[in-house]
């Protein structure tokens, strides 16, 4: 196939001699014709992003500026901390954050959007509670918990999430009984994954935990406001510690009270806890 311009090549033409061509005019000098000038700038482009692609795959951080080839650094640098050894891989029931909760994924329910951070896990169920002295869950048979910090997308509003197995229905029954007799037993993480030792606010109408028994796990969650939870030295608005604000919708109606804005997280993240374990 030709260009519009070229000459039909020639069979000597495909030679690879052609690119050893000897200069000085001798016997045995092979001639070749002088390249184009349209060759010339065809090959110098290829031979530039040739380089600046191999310049761009072989940095330490790809992904940076080819989509495909892993995370960027910026992601890596936004993977929220988990907290806590990795679950045994023999366990089928493992409580593996990335199975139940993955980073990229948002929790979705009704107006309600969030995001998850930090995590804790373990097997000693003792450690989920905020007072590790009570004996709340010492003898309850719990055999591993999980907890969960979400951020509100849209709406100011910090959530935290226990998930507790146990070995049979019977026993996440009186512990969900246990746990709701004793409202705030189970500690409150923030994104960052460290435990809010602040006092928390006395629980109002709406703001109460959420307390599930869903087959043979139990599912704690709460909701705070960022001004009741937030990273110590984080400012308002930021990653590390609280969402946006919440303003006025653009139809003029009237912004959702505090109470509403908790209750609503509650629910979409209990929600979305409870339905991973509905037919096991």
């Amino acid at each position: 196939m030709t260009t519009q311009g070229e000459r039909t090549p020639t069979p000597g033409d495909g030679q690879a001699g052609r690119a050893g061509q000897r200069f000085g005019g001798g016997a045995g000098a092979y001639r070749g014709r002088r390249p184009s000038a349209r060759r010339l700038v065809g090959w110098t482009v290829v031979v530039g992003v040739v380089v600046a692609g191999g310049w761009i795959i072989t940095r330490p951080t790809p992904g940076d500026y080819i989509p495909g080839l892993g995370p960027s650094s910026k992601d890596t640098a936004r993977t929220p901390p988990v907290v806590g050894a990795a679950p045994a891989p023999t366990d089928p029931e493992a409580l593996n954050v990335e199975t139940y909760f993955p980073s990229q994924r948002l929790i979705e329910l009704g107006a309600y959007k969030g995001k998850r951070n930090g995590a804790r896990r373990g097997e000693n169920c003792v450690e989920a509670q905020q007072d590790r002295a009570q004996d709340l869950l010492k003898d309850s048979g719990c055999q591993a918990y999980l907890t969960v910090s979400v951020t509100g997308q849209d709406k100011p509003v910090l959530s935290s999430v226990t998930i507790l197995r146990f070995a049979d229905q019977a026993a996440a029954g009186r512990a969900a009984e246990a746990l709701r007799a004793k409202p705030g037993a189970l500690a409150f993480i923030l994104p960052n994954a460290e435990v809010d030792n602040s006092p928390a606010a006395a629980a109002k109408p709406g703001t109460e935990p959420r307390v599930e028994a869903v087959g043979h796990y139990v599912t704690v969650t709460s909701s705070r406001l960022p001004a009741e939870a937030r990273t110590p030295g984080a400012t308002p608005g930021t990653a590390s510690g609280s969402a946006p604000a919440v303003s006025p919708s653009a139809t003029g109606a009237p912004a959702p009270t505090p109470e509403q804005v908790l209750d609503e997280a509650t629910r979409a993240v209990s929600y979305s806890a409870g339905a991973q374990f509905v037919w096991m």
